[in-house]
Protein backbone atom coordinates (compact mmCIF):
# COMPACT_ATOMS: atom_id res chain seq x y z
CA UNK A 1 0.00 0.00 0.00
CA UNK A 2 2.72 2.45 0.13
CA UNK A 3 3.43 2.73 -3.21
CA UNK A 4 -0.86 2.51 -3.94
CA UNK A 5 -1.52 5.81 -6.08
CA UNK A 6 1.34 7.39 -6.98
CA UNK A 7 2.75 7.42 -3.49
CA UNK A 8 6.45 6.52 -2.81
CA UNK A 9 7.98 6.68 -5.95
CA UNK A 10 11.12 7.63 -5.17
CA UNK A 11 12.56 3.32 -5.30
CA UNK A 12 9.75 2.81 -7.74
CA UNK A 13 12.62 1.05 -9.49
CA UNK A 14 12.04 -1.98 -7.08
CA UNK A 15 8.67 -2.89 -8.08
CA UNK A 16 8.22 -6.18 -10.74
CA UNK A 17 5.24 -3.98 -11.87
CA UNK A 18 3.98 -0.25 -12.57
CA UNK A 19 0.34 0.02 -13.15
CA UNK A 20 -0.36 3.09 -15.00
CA UNK A 21 -4.16 4.94 -15.71
CA UNK A 22 -6.71 7.33 -15.50
CA UNK A 23 -8.71 7.78 -12.10
CA UNK A 24 -11.06 4.58 -11.56
CA UNK A 25 -9.72 1.68 -13.80
CA UNK A 26 -9.08 -0.67 -11.18
CA UNK A 27 -5.11 0.22 -10.52
CA UNK A 28 -5.26 -0.57 -7.17
CA UNK A 29 -7.42 -3.47 -6.36
CA UNK A 30 -5.53 -4.98 -9.39
CA UNK A 31 -2.13 -3.87 -7.98
CA UNK A 32 -3.27 -5.32 -4.62
CA UNK A 33 -4.28 -8.70 -6.33
CA UNK A 34 -0.74 -8.74 -7.85
CA UNK A 35 0.53 -7.97 -4.29
CA UNK A 36 -0.97 -10.96 -3.15
CA UNK A 37 0.14 -12.93 -5.77
CA UNK A 38 4.03 -12.11 -5.14
CA UNK A 39 4.69 -9.05 -7.87
CA UNK A 40 6.03 -5.72 -5.90
CA UNK A 41 3.33 -4.05 -7.34
CA UNK A 42 2.82 0.00 -7.86
CA UNK A 43 0.24 2.32 -9.82
CA UNK A 44 0.18 5.61 -10.58
CA UNK A 45 -2.75 7.64 -11.36
CA UNK A 46 -2.58 9.64 -14.73
CA UNK A 47 -3.71 13.19 -13.57
CA UNK A 48 -1.01 14.89 -16.10
CA UNK A 49 1.85 13.64 -17.84
CA UNK A 50 3.88 15.15 -14.89
CA UNK A 51 2.30 12.51 -12.52
CA UNK A 52 4.40 9.87 -13.62
CA UNK A 53 7.81 9.94 -12.52
CA UNK A 54 10.84 10.91 -14.78
CA UNK A 55 12.77 7.44 -14.10
CA UNK A 56 9.86 5.38 -15.53
CA UNK A 57 9.85 6.82 -19.07
CA UNK A 58 14.04 6.28 -19.10
CA UNK A 59 14.25 3.72 -21.92
CA UNK A 60 16.08 1.92 -19.53
CA UNK A 61 13.79 1.10 -17.18
CA UNK A 62 13.94 -2.11 -15.54
CA UNK A 63 10.00 -3.47 -14.29
CA UNK A 64 7.15 -4.09 -16.63
CA UNK A 65 5.06 -0.64 -17.05
CA UNK A 66 1.15 -1.20 -18.37
CA UNK A 67 -1.41 0.54 -19.04
CA UNK A 68 -4.99 0.29 -18.14
CA UNK A 69 -7.49 1.62 -20.16
CA UNK A 70 -11.80 1.30 -20.55
CA UNK A 71 -14.44 2.33 -22.54
CA UNK A 72 -15.44 6.45 -21.98
CA UNK A 73 -19.35 5.31 -20.90
CA UNK A 74 -18.17 2.91 -18.67
CA UNK A 75 -15.64 5.35 -16.88
CA UNK A 76 -18.28 8.16 -16.91
CA UNK A 77 -20.76 5.27 -15.23
CA UNK A 78 -17.80 4.43 -12.55
CA UNK A 79 -17.01 7.89 -11.81
CA UNK A 80 -20.94 9.31 -11.38
CA UNK A 81 -21.23 6.39 -9.01
CA UNK A 82 -18.42 7.36 -6.69
CA UNK A 83 -19.21 11.06 -6.69
CA UNK A 84 -23.04 10.01 -6.00
CA UNK A 85 -21.76 7.79 -2.88
CA UNK A 86 -19.55 10.28 -1.86
CA UNK A 87 -22.44 12.84 -1.74
CA UNK A 88 -20.02 15.00 -4.49
CA UNK A 89 -20.92 17.93 -6.85
CA UNK A 90 -22.06 15.91 -9.84
CA UNK A 91 -21.19 18.54 -12.02
CA UNK A 92 -17.43 18.12 -11.76
CA UNK A 93 -15.16 17.74 -15.08
CA UNK A 94 -14.25 14.40 -13.25
CA UNK A 95 -17.96 13.02 -14.65
CA UNK A 96 -17.43 15.30 -17.82
CA UNK A 97 -17.40 12.70 -21.05
CA UNK A 98 -15.83 14.60 -23.11
CA UNK A 99 -12.99 15.38 -20.34
CA UNK A 100 -13.17 11.64 -19.92
CA UNK A 101 -12.73 10.74 -23.66
CA UNK A 102 -9.66 13.28 -24.02
CA UNK A 103 -8.22 11.81 -20.74
CA UNK A 104 -8.46 8.25 -21.89
CA UNK A 105 -7.51 9.29 -25.37
CA UNK A 106 -4.18 11.34 -23.74
CA UNK A 107 -3.21 7.85 -21.86
CA UNK A 108 -3.60 5.50 -24.88
CA UNK A 109 -0.82 8.20 -26.71
CA UNK A 110 1.19 8.36 -23.56
CA UNK A 111 1.10 4.64 -23.66
CA UNK A 112 1.80 4.19 -27.58
CA UNK A 113 5.03 6.54 -27.31
CA UNK A 114 6.59 4.76 -24.65
CA UNK A 115 5.79 1.20 -26.32
CA UNK A 116 3.85 0.33 -22.87
CA UNK A 117 1.33 -2.46 -23.10
CA UNK A 118 -2.16 -1.56 -22.67
CA UNK A 119 -5.09 -3.43 -21.23
CA UNK A 120 -8.60 -2.73 -21.73
CA UNK A 121 -10.25 -3.41 -18.08
CA UNK A 122 -14.00 -2.26 -19.89
CA UNK A 123 -15.23 -6.04 -19.60
CA UNK A 124 -12.73 -7.71 -16.67
CA UNK A 125 -12.60 -8.44 -13.71
CA UNK A 126 -9.75 -7.69 -11.16
CA UNK A 127 -7.95 -11.43 -11.19
CA UNK A 128 -8.73 -11.08 -15.19
CA UNK A 129 -6.83 -8.40 -16.02
CA UNK A 130 -4.17 -9.30 -13.39
CA UNK A 131 -3.67 -12.59 -15.47
CA UNK A 132 -2.78 -10.63 -18.53
CA UNK A 133 -0.43 -8.34 -16.41
CA UNK A 134 1.33 -11.40 -15.52
CA UNK A 135 1.58 -12.69 -19.14
CA UNK A 136 2.95 -9.65 -20.18
CA UNK A 137 5.42 -9.36 -17.27
CA UNK A 138 6.31 -13.04 -18.26
CA UNK A 139 6.95 -12.09 -21.47
CA UNK A 140 9.31 -8.78 -20.58
CA UNK A 141 11.15 -10.96 -18.72
CA UNK A 142 11.72 -14.10 -21.25
CA UNK A 143 12.94 -11.01 -23.29
CA UNK A 144 15.13 -10.01 -21.03
CA UNK A 145 16.98 -13.33 -20.30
Amino acid sequence: MNHDDGNQTDDIEKSDIILLGVSRTSKTPTAIYLANRGFKTSNIPLVNKNSIPSKVIEKNFSPCVVGLVTEAERLYDLRKNRLNSLKEDQNSEYVNIDKIRDELNSSRKLFKENNWPTIDVTRKSVEETAASVIKIYEIKNKKND
